[in-house]
């Protein structure tokens, strides 16, 4: 985890001088209501050595965690609520993950050297930033354009380069500007790539991927390599009062693995284009903004996974089954001749997502006498979706697979806001609608008749199930409201106290609502939490609402300089909660006996949950000017608890207590800091779920930072001791083997291995400003 800084912890920026110089102390100003947590690119910058992984950044933030997932494709979590249950936006634009595993969601598509702030909204989230999610608001933006002072002209930039040592990863990045006091022309681009990493130990008794003469070692998590691009050109225009941003973002990762997934990315490719406008008028603020984005995506499965499938498939090596000699299989026919027969077999299983999201965004702020404020706005985002999966042989051919056709999903909304200050109280009153229209076209799966033979087992159902989703009405329409009402209570200059009430509602996305196979094979390509089991979509689900309380006390020195402890407990009940229940293809109900300690296939159902828990956040300046420098110590803890009221079972995915304990010595141009990572065990799990238990660990980094005005040296020590540990959130490790079935013993992978986190891992990075 990574440590926040005093600022961040109290919720103000972060942006404090690069060198220790004198600086004027004067009274801090109140961050916005409702804002938890702010990061700055002083907070942001030591942190990009360690990771390449945006959401990664927020890890160390109290109630923020992630799910596992590929290299650079975490999806953050706020109070056990994760994924598309919060909003999250990149340089103002909502973007979605296009894909049935979320293997690109919105934080990766941008680099953490390109960031340069981040808001978290935890829970209770004024109307103004929230809308269309139920956990908070994550608002993640780049540097803004710089200009150069009147008649002069700017000309500056950065470049840098990393390597870590476990995973064999590295990296670089570049950014520069060329500036005149009107126009600002800027690239930033960057590049990273790694190998599998290493766990701090053994965790598996197999070396088999299903790969002839590939196998891994045994402490080697499979799937987790990644390489990936981003590469960003900004054009800006000011006179001062008006600011017009236009830029166009291109990602590229041609290959990205994941341990808890069934298949891999094998490419991903998005081009987006951000209008902006921003203008101080008479009035008040104006902000608008228009965007587009174009995302190709393709899946199969990797080196570590088995490619060919059924009886004709090549060799698989030690471990897998004996494999006849003959001809290549042909994917156009799905067989090959063996011995003058033909025999069924598939060369791998090609799938396809193709998706645009247009939107825009318009807002004012408006002052109402001395101290209100109104803040009005409008949304609307357009999506659109075809995920198919083309034939490949076997049971996968003669046709395309129709996962998601012709999905459609347009939100719009508008808000209103009244921020009230009267002497020590501040009020934030907030109310939103928005209007969801979901639709998609008629699907069929690989083969159009269900086969006449016995033993193709859930390949039959899938011209019934085709012909149940196509028979039914498939446009939704939900009408979603949400109120917020922050009151902020500052008796003086050493407390402070913040009230949260407020009903935030999320409408399903498309996966939840139109993947329709019960298939086993085809609901386990369906997983976007990482557990191994197969999911299938509701026509039926409605909206999660959620209503939340949260109760805030800050307490700290008159600087906010020296000391300060930030405690936050809160509540949430969600009604219609997108929970699961597991499925029977044969009989298309639910499960009379239930599959225990094992993978399944699991339907969406609307349930209700509630969700409770405290953060906790301090620090201390332990000693100010001695021969040996500054000390200072931060301590950050979270607890959450999350219950399905309905079965009474646990809520999949809850980060158990965890705790963080950092202490740090500034001295001059250097930086040191010794980092304690604590998390008990985690055995409240998803029985549903078949949720694997993991042990409590501890973990011990180092790191160290040497900056100059023009150079910054970073270097440290992930898990010192090479701990072996699992990942609480980083679900069920299928990273190799036969990965497209439920296969039985002793082929892998099997139900009960977590994803294990990283081992022992030395990372150097260099940048120079220019």
């Amino acid at each position: 985890m990574a440590a926040p800084n005093l600022a961040a912890q109290t919720g103000f920026d972060t942006d404090a001088p690069a060198l220790l110089e004198p600086i004027l102390v004067t009274a801090p100003e109140e961050p916005p209501v409702g804002r938890s947590f702010s990061l700055g690119p002083s907070a942001i910058a030591p942190q990009r050595a360690r990771t390449s992984d945006s959401a990664k950044l927020l890890t160390g933030l109290p109630g923020v965690s992630a799910y596992g997932a590929g290299g650079v494709s975490s999806l953050p979590a706020i109070r056990g609520l994760a994924d598309e249950r919060l909003r999250t936006t990149v340089d103002g634009m909502d973007l979605l993950a296009s894909c049935p595993n979320h293997m690109n969601p919105p934080m990766s598509y941008i680099d953490p050297t390109a960031v340069g702030r981040i808001e978290v909204f935890a829970g209770v989230t004024p109307v103004s930033v929230g809308g269309d999610s139920i956990g908070g608001t994550i608002v993640v933006e780049s540097a803004p354009p710089a200009f150069a002072k009147s008649g002069e002209r700017l000309v500056e930039g950065e470049m840098g380069a990393f390597y870590r040592s476990n995973g064999d990863s590295w990296g670089g990045n570049l950014s520069a500007t060329v500036a005149s006091e009107q126009l600002s022309l800027n690239y930033t681009g960057a590049y990273t790539q790694a190998d599998n990493y290493r766990a701090g130990g053994n965790f598996k008794d197999y070396d088999f991927t299903g790969r002839a003469g590939h196998t891994l070692d045994r402490d080697e998590v499979g799937s987790t390599a990644y390489e990936a691009s981003n590469q960003s050109l900004t054009l800006a225009w000011t006179d001062g009062r008006t600011l017009l941003d236009l830029s166009y973002d291109r990602q590229d990762i041609p290959y990205e693995g994941f341990p808890n997934q069934r298949m891999e990315m094998t490419s991903n490719q998005s081009d987006q284009f951000n209008l902006g406008y921003a203008s101080d008028l008479a009035w008040g603020r104006l902000n608008a903004r228009v965007y587009y984005q174009q995302t190709r995506h393709e899946m199969n499965f990797g080196d570590d996974k088995r490619f060919w499938y059924g009886p004709g498939q090549p060799p698989l090596g030690s471990g897998g089954n004996t494999a006849l000699n003959g001809m290549p299989c042909s994917p156009i026919s799905g067989v090959r001749m063996v011995n003058g027969m033909m025999v069924g077999c598939a060369a791998g299983m090609p799938m396809e997502t193709d998706s645009s999201n247009f939107g825009f965004t318009v807002n004012a702020e408006i002052p109402v006498g001395q101290d209100d404020l109104l803040r009005v706005g409008a949304d609307y985002q357009r999506y659109r979706l075809d995920d198919y999966w083309s034939p490949s042989g076997a049971g996968m051919w003669p046709y395309t697979f129709d996962n998601i056709n012709d999905g459609q999903r347009d939100r719009y909304a508008a808000f209103g806001e009244w921020e009230l200050t009267k002497g020590r109280w501040t009020h934030l009153l907030g109310l939103r609608f928005e209007a969801v229209q979901m639709d998609a076209g008629p699907v069929s799966g690989y083969n159009l008749a269900a086969p006449p033979t016995s033993g193709t087992g859930g390949r039959a159902n899938q011209t019934r199930d085709a012909v149940l989703f196509n028979s039914r009405s498939r446009s939704k329409t939900d009408h979603n409201w949400d109120l917020a009402w922050l009151a902020r209570f500052t008796p003086d200059a050493m407390q402070r106290y913040e009230i949260g009430l407020g009903q935030k509602t999320r409408s399903p996305n498309l996966y939840e609502r139109y993947t329709w196979s019960t298939w086993q094979m085809v609901a386990l390509m369906n997983n976007f939490v990482g557990d191994g089991n197969g999911y299938i979509g509701n026509l039926d689900l409605k909206p999660e609402v959620a209503r939340t309380l949260s109760i805030t006390a800050d307490w700290h020195d008159a600087g906010e300089q020296r000391w300060g402890l930030r405690i936050t407990p809160y509540f949430t009940y969600v009604q219609d909660y997108i929970d699961a229940v597991q499925w029977d293809a044969s009989t298309n109900a639910p499960r009379t006996v239930p599959v225990a300690d094992d993978f399944t296939v699991l339907k969406y159902a609307n349930q209700s949950a509630q969700l409770y828990g405290v953060d906790l956040s301090a620090d201390l300046l332990l000693a100010d000017d001695t021969p040996y420098g500054a000390f200072s110590a931060q301590l950050v803890a979270s607890y959450t608890r999350g219950k399905n009221e309905d079965t009474g079972d646990n809520l999949y995915n809850i980060m158990p207590p965890n705790a963080t304990l950092v202490l740090t010595q500034t001295k001059g141009r250097w930086q040191n800091a010794l980092e304690g990572e604590f998390v008990a065990a985690k055995d409240e799990v998803s029985q549903v779920r078949n949720e694997i238990e993991t042990a409590g660990y501890a973990l011990l980094h180092l790191r160290s930072r040497y900056q100059t005005k023009r150079w910054t040296l970073e270097l440290g020590v992930e898990n010192l001791f090479d701990r072996f540990y699992d990942l609480p959130l980083g679900g069920a490790y299928v990273g190799q083997g036969t990965t497209m079935t439920i296969p039985p013993a002793p082929n892998q992978p099997q139900w009960g291995t977590a994803v294990p986190g990283p081992g022992r891992s030395l990372y150097a990075a260099l940048s120079y400003r220019f």
